[in-house]
């Protein structure tokens, strides 16, 4: 191979490394689901607490989407946790989590059952046995504050615990479950 050829390998090596590094900073990011706080919607592998799957599922987070619009409720977010929740349930880092508050709402839980401003909150997505009893209202959100719960209220640690996250924290919504494969989804 000459020198031309092995420099424009080289080249191009170079280029795709630079335009993955920099697709996943700024576009998408795969991550892995670590815990069962998202059961069944998100499943994470056996032999975890609460895990049912062989293997993690694990997902696609556009990024840029919270760059052009704020969470939306009742959809899943990646966000960087709360100090208080590593403090609280003995794991910091990265969550991944529901979104049920929006600034300005007043959440609360009665017999495990969700109220925004006093509305029930349809959550087709929380099977019953997956709920707690609990009964608890928060103080309203400010304006840069949304409320984050798991799925699997029974095994979420969560803004029950350690409060809202702030706007800031957010990383992007999943979008997308790629492995296992038979757990492919887009959402």
């Amino acid at each position: 191979m000459s020198r031309k050829a092995v420099g424009e390998w080289a080249l191009t090596l170079a280029f795709a490394i630079l335009f993955v590094l920099a697709f996943e900073t700024e576009v998408a990011q795969p991550f892995r689901v670590p815990t069962s706080s998202m059961e069944p919607t998100l499943a994470c592998a056996k032999p975890g607490l609460g895990c049912t799957a062989s293997l993690n599922d694990r997902v696609i987070v556009a990024k840029i989407v919270y760059r052009f619009r704020n969470p939306e409720r009742g959809e899943i977010a990646v966000f960087h946790a709360p100090a208080a929740a590593k403090r609280m349930c003995s794991e910091g880092g990265t969550y991944l989590k529901r979104v049920i508050g929006l600034p300005g709402d007043r959440v609360s839980e009665r017999d495990g059952r969700v109220y925004i401003d006093g509305k029930k909150l349809a959550e087709p997505y929380v099977d019953s046995w997956d709920r707690d009893s609990l009964t608890k209202s928060w103080p309203t959100l400010g304006k840069n504050e949304y409320f984050m719960m798991g799925d699997n209220r029974i095994a979420s640690c969560d803004s029950r615990t350690w409060g809202p996250v702030t706007r800031p924290a957010f990383i992007g919504p999943v979008v997308m479950t790629y492995w296992p494969p038979q757990r492919w989804t887009v959402r």
